[in-house]
Order: C-alpha cells, then structure tokens, then sequence
C-alpha cells in the first residue's frame, strides 16, 4: 500500500509517501525476486472463478490519488510492465468534482485517464476521505455511490475495487460498499492477503518513508510481518474501540467524557 510519491511531499503525507528512487529500488526488489503484480480486479476474479494466479502474485496499490503517482511511479511500472491499482478519492483529485480538503498535489482527471489507459486499475475510495464508520447509512451511501458515479462518468467504465479510507470498515461499511456496487474491497491490517479474509476485508502491507531495500523485501517475501507491525496492529485494534465507542455515543445522543476527542 503507497500514498504519495515524490521527492519533497506535503508534511501530511510525509511519513506515508516514498522518494522516486526508493520506489524504483522497490519494484527492481519484486522484478529480481520473480513477482508478478496484478490488479485488485484480477486477483477478485480469479478467487471468485478459481482461475490460477500467476507465480508469486502481489497488488501494488495507491491510495488517495496523488500526482506524483502519475509523475515518479507510472514510468516505472512501464518500464518493468507492472500492473497496479489507483483508489481515488474523487472529491480531492484536481478538477470539475474538487471539493478541497487534499493533502497535497493529487492527479486530475487527464492523469486518470491516462494511467487507465495504460492499464493500471482506477478504484474508489469514496468522495471525500472521511472515517465511513462514523457515518449514518444515508452519508456512507452517499459517499461510496457517489465516488462511483463519478469515476464512471469519467472513464466511461465502472470501478470494481474499492479501498477504506484509513483502513477502517466494519459490516456495516462492507455492506454498503457492497451495496454500491464494488466486487471487492482492500483494508489496511498489515497483514498479508488471504482469501479466507473474504473479498471486502482483504488486507495490505503499508509501505512508507522509512522503509528500506532490506525491510521491504522481507515485507515482499511475507517475512517478518506481523514483528515489523505488531504495534500498528495494536494500535488499529484499539482505535476500532474507541471509534464505535464514539459511534454508539451520537447514536445515542449521549456526550462523550470530558475531553475527549471527538
């Protein structure tokens, strides 16, 4: 899992992007080590039909929509033939459906055209970036079907795939991703990919500024995982406490303890 790419990005993404060159060495890493990327749909369908996966499969996957996808990281995966998949969030990209609110430079719609175009997989990651486990059914829907509606309407073609903003879902948020038409769905869970996970919880390996050659490659060859993440798992489990604590506290119309963040 990437977010930004580029030599000198916003501090809000800083931690979660990667300089140009890491992400060169990166793919030479998975081009030396005989992986073969793929795109979100492409392994969706292959579980759902038992169509086989090519030797050592791997998702390369970018959330949000930044330019610098389109700048640093497309050039690279042409060069090596690399499939991948975009989740945008289309309320961000620069353009007709810009709301504000993006953390730094994100791609506009010629640049999504263009990376579909080459191949690379353009997925939702609904419109405006919120925690959709905060949201009532009526905003979630709103969020998901609305994401949808637009990246058809510019690509002429619906997006099947579909990544949580922040990671976070719950049934009710996979049911309605679901509901909004998206065949399969990416988590974070920095955890390998599993089929038993089911197709709208599937779980991905962040990648971020301070990963190394050395680091990532375990990461690749899915050793080390759980050791190298055990307190960003810790920490996911205990931010999904306090989120639908916080959920059932509107629900109930009921304030939360004094100072505390809402």
């Amino acid at each position: 899992m990437y977010h930004a790419v580029g030599d000198r990005p916003a501090d809000g993404v800083y931690g979660l992007s990667v300089s140009p060159a890491s992400f060169r060495t990166q793919m030479e890493i998975l081009a030396r080590r005989g992986f073969t990327p793929l795109t979100t749909a492409a392994l969706g369908e292959s579980w759902r039909t038992g169509r086989p996966l090519p030797p050592r499969p791997v998702l390369i996957t970018f959330d949000d929509g930044y330019e610098g996808v389109h700048r640093h990281a497309l050039p690279v995966l042409a060069e090596y033939g690399f499939a991948a998949t975009v989740f945008v969030t289309t309320g961000w990209l620069r353009g007709a459906h810009d709301e504000g609110g993006a953390l730094d430079t994100m791609l506009d719609w010629s640049q999504v055209r263009e990376l579909a175009a080459t191949g690379v997989e353009i997925g939702g990651h609904s419109h405006t970036h919120p925690q959709l486990d905060q949201l009532d059914a009526a905003a979630m829907r709103a969020e998901t079907v609305r994401c949808r509606e637009i990246v058809t309407a510019e690509l002429d073609t619906p997006p099947v795939s579909f990544a949580y903003p922040y990671g976070y879902s719950t049934r009710r948020v996979r049911q309605s991703v679901r509901a909004a038409g998206f065949a399969q769905s990416l988590a974070v869970g920095n955890a390998l990919a599993r089929r038993r996970q089911g197709p709208y919880a599937l779980e991905r390996v962040t990648v971020r500024r301070g990963t190394g050659a050395a680091e990532f490659a375990r990461l690749a060859d899915g050793r080390a995982v759980a050791r190298t993440f055990a307190v960003d798992r810790a920490l996911t489990k205990g931010f999904a406490v306090v989120r639908g604590a916080r959920r059932a506290r509107r629900r109930l119309g009921r304030p939360g303890p004094a100072g505390a963040p809402d």
